[in-house]
């Protein structure tokens, strides 16, 4: 396991988001890529992935992930505790969500299934 290169991919996927960059950002994905999170719910293959990242940058338009620390995990992984603040533009009120992700690529570098945790789901 390069765990080193695991956690580059880990960091590019995390400005990808920041950016917003729905493009860049399901190129990285497995045409049978798994997308669970505890807060939206699961999705499967990277098109409806996409539309679920879609519909959440039109939900927080301001979205922005705050991580200071990634940790390499066994089966090519990489798992990292997040802050998420933005806005809920349908309720035009600010958004402060912490969470812990887990994202597992294949040796190519794609992404085969992410796993976002509540903050009770993990302590």
């Amino acid at each position: 396991m390069n765990s080193k290169l695991y956690i580059e991919w880990a960091r590019n996927y995390v400005a990808l988001s920041n950016k917003h960059d729905l493009r860049e950002l399901e190129v990285m994905f497995l045409g049978s890529a798994i997308y669970h999170s505890d807060y939206f719910g699961e999705y499967k293959g990277s098109v409806a992935i996409r539309e679920m990242m879609a519909s959440f940058f039109a939900r927080y338009p301001d979205a922005h992930w705050e991580v200071t620390e990634y940790r390499a995990l066994d089966d090519n992984g990489v798992e990292f505790d997040f802050l998420m603040t933005g806005t809920d533009a349908a309720a035009n009120e600010p958004v402060r969500r912490r969470g812990r992700e887990r994202i597992y690529f294949e040796p190519d570098g794609f992404i085969s299934r992410i796993h976002v945790y509540k903050p009770d789901e993990y302590q």
